[in-house]
């Protein structure tokens, strides 16, 4: 298992947490992804570390910037 926080800018209400949510959560070996809203982190729990790269491609795809890990 792997976990990592990334922050994400742009995210201001529920829906951007689901779009969020939605998006990492279809990347193959995700297990769990954690929306802290208020902070802007997104922590996404996997069965083996993630590129950096396939995270940010899904948070674009949902209308968001990854600021980094």
């Amino acid at each position: 298992m792997a976990s990592t926080t990334y922050q994400v800018q742009g995210m201001t209400c529920g829906h951007c947490v689901n779009a969020v949510s939605t998006e990492i959560g279809a990347i193959e070996g995700v297990t769990d992804v954690q929306v802290d809203l208020a902070a802007g982190r997104v922590t996404v729990t996997s069965d083996k570390p993630l590129s950096e790269d396939v995270v940010r491609a899904a948070v674009d795809e949902a209308g968001y910037e990854l600021a980094g890990a």
